[in-house]
């Protein structure tokens, strides 16, 4: 019994995992004020473009990535692009 749930969990897993944006679909810059910016593709949803920035501001020793602004850009691939500023 135990073993059946254990496969149906990771069954459930992967296939949330597969329709997911991949990390490498975005693209992170770091601005001069100290906030980070996510150039994210249209199919991305908004809490994997959260997950993308608080993994960068993790990297710079803060906790959190708390979304500034987000606006349209003219760019094909990345069409939209999200502002945060990381905090403890």
């Amino acid at each position: 019994m135990k073993i059946c749930r254990l496969a149906m969990l990771m069954i459930a897993s992967e296939l949330l995992f597969g329709c997911s944006t991949p990390a490498s679909d975005f693209s992170v810059y770091y601005l001069s004020d100290g906030t980070v910016g996510v150039h994210a593709p249209k199919s991305a949803k908004e809490s994997e473009v959260q997950e993308v920035a608080t993994a960068e501001c993790k990297k710079l020793g803060k906790r959190t990535a708390i979304i500034l602004t987000s606006h349209p850009t003219v760019n094909d691939r990345f069409p939209v692009t999200y502002i945060y500023r990381c905090g403890f």
